[in-house]
């Protein structure tokens, strides 16, 4: 992934923080969005779904702790990394800020360049269990996202695209029950859906070429992957 591609949310109700670590990051190329409060912290990363969060942690109305408490419960942020901005000694915090969900923290004062330095760790970070998600095996399967490939008893398949991003996206959860309009949302997405019945095409297709007992409707509900 290139630099242009990371989306950094940077969070601090200081604005001088905000200039200046924000410069600093955009200065490497990465893409930066800004907050000043928890509340528009939660709104911003749930619409630009950000690969990285430098979260502060006192901040007035919603603080830090509780906006990522929030941010964690958002699905599509689950990879997301969330570093906290914490003062010096505040054990307290780095705490309650682990317990809620945070991966890291950065003790203020902090020189920019140090923090693009930690920020640059954080990213190789992401990138290496990014690289390990996009490689799944379930069963006699292994899909590989990222060259849009699937392996049955070491036989290679190349999928049409709708075909292989609903079968990654049932075997990403093996068992689970995905909903009719969950599939739609992210396979389909804005996309002009013709017919009612478009998934249950794919799924007979994929039944075809999968295995029909990898596959199992649950009546008025949706679809489910199982070994």
């Amino acid at each position: 992934m290139k630099k242009k591609d990371i989306r950094i949310l940077l969070v601090d109700d200081e604005p001088d923080i905000l200039e200046i670590v924000g410069y600093n990051l955009s200065s490497e190329g990465y893409q930066v969005f800004t907050a000043d409060n928890g509340v528009d912290a939660v709104k911003q990363a749930r619409k630009k779904t950000p690969h990285l969060i430098i979260l502060d942690v006192m901040m007035p109305g919603m603080d830090g702790i509780e906006a990522c408490e929030q941010i964690r419960k958002i699905p599509e942020l689950e990879d997301t990394i969330i570093t906290f901005l914490t003062a010096r000694g505040e054990d307290y915090s780095q705490m309650a800020g682990f317990d809620a969900g945070a991966d890291d923290y950065i003790t203020k004062p902090v020189k920019p360049k140090v923090l693009v330095s930690k920020v640059k760790a954080l990213l190789r970070r992401f990138r290496e269990d990014s690289s390990a998600a996009n490689i799944v095996k379930v069963g006699d399967i292994v899909i590989n996202r990222d060259e849009y490939k699937v392996v049955k008893d070491e036989e290679e398949m190349i999928l049409p695209r709708k075909e292989f991003e609903l079968l990654s996206l049932l075997a990403s959860k093996p068992g689970k029950v995905f909903k009719r309009e969950d599939i739609l949302d992210k396979v389909w997405g804005n996309e002009v859906v013709v017919g009612g019945r478009t998934i249950d095409v794919h799924i007979r297709k994929l039944r075809e070429k999968i295995g029909d007992h990898s596959f199992k409707t649950v009546k008025g509900v949706g679809y489910k992957f199982v070994v």
